[in-house]
């Protein structure tokens, strides 16, 4: 009987931390939802910023956060799984290894900040890249490769050792069991990675101040050339995202509705979290159940 009573008080403890957790959750979501819905329109999506005036969008915003998600994306992401594969099929228990796992725990606990003063120094100054896409893309390059790097190692490590000594038994090389058989079995823990690292890139501010600028150059979006300085395709330009957008108009204050625009943006930025999670997921499990032939 009392350890019946101990379960059931242990259970009750447990599902009111979680309940808490949940609470405080959907109280964040549910404040910031319920305070910049209203302001939300066609107009405020589809037309750019203003800065002096008030009825001004966040088109350029929007469309910086999601290009800068999927360069960083195609930087970090085959980086992560390579180191990811090394650490988890090719790597000995020796001292280098512990030590390549103690710089990414190390680089994971940088604050963000301290990241964007790096990447100033680096690729705005010394390379010369100036604010711009590519100096932000690769400045949360090194601000999401640990998380991405540890995620894609647990997810390789979790496949079972039967099924790679199963690819073995088969004659395929140790290359091809991880290609053939780990990764697939792996693909929903490393996208669990990438979507983190999404989110992280949607709402990291400080690293992009110092690096992709706080405004935004003249878009064209009928301009399909790269190289020329006001293509949208151009990673050469300054770019403000949603989040250095909130933080903007908050700071600045000259724009008349800043807190309108400021609570628009963070719905539109949780809205566009959301639905980026959602999305990622349902395509990860239909190219998981392709690969692996799974029901």
């Amino acid at each position: 009987m009392r350890a019946a009573r101990m379960n059931r008080f242990a259970k009750g403890v447990i599902y009111t931390l979680v309940g808490i957790v949940v609470l405080i959750l959907a109280g964040i979501i549910g404040n910031i939802l319920i305070s910049g819905l209203p302001h939300l329109s066609w107009h405020f999506l589809t037309s750019e910023a203003s800065n002096f005036e008030a009825g001004g969008g966040v088109r350029d915003q929007l469309f910086n956060s999601l290009y800068l998600l999927v360069l960083t994306t195609l930087i970090s992401g085959p980086i992560a799984l390579g180191s990811a594969i090394f650490l988890s099929e090719y790597a000995g228990d020796n001292w280098l290894v512990d030590l390549i796992r103690t710089t990414i725990e190390i680089l994971s606990s940088l604050p963000s900040i301290v990241v964007g003063l790096f990447g100033y120094l680096v690729f705005v100054v010394q390379v010369g890249f100036g604010f711009s896409i590519l100096s932000g893309a690769l400045a949360l390059t090194f601000f999401n490769l640990p998380i991405l790097t540890r995620n894609m190692e647990e997810s390789l490590k979790g496949v079972p050792q039967t099924q790679r000594e199963a690819g073995l038994a088969l004659g395929l090389s140790n290359w091809k069991t991880i290609r053939g058989i780990v990764l697939p079995a792996a693909l929903p823990g490393i996208l669990t990675g990438l979507v983190l690292s999404g989110g992280r890139i949607f709402g990291e501010a400080a690293a992009l101040i110092y690096t992709a600028g706080q405004s935004g150059s003249i878009v064209d979006y009928s301009n399909w050339n790269p190289f020329s300085p006001t293509s949208f395709l151009n990673v050469m330009r300054p770019a403000e995202t949603l989040a250095v957008h909130i933080w903007k108009v908050n700071t600045e204050g000259i724009i008349p509705d800043a807190t309108l625009v400021s609570a628009a943006t963070g719905a539109l930025l949780v809205i566009v979290v959301i639905l980026f999670n959602l999305g990622s997921r349902y395509l990860g499990n239909k190219l998981y159940k392709k690969l692996t032939a799974a029901k």
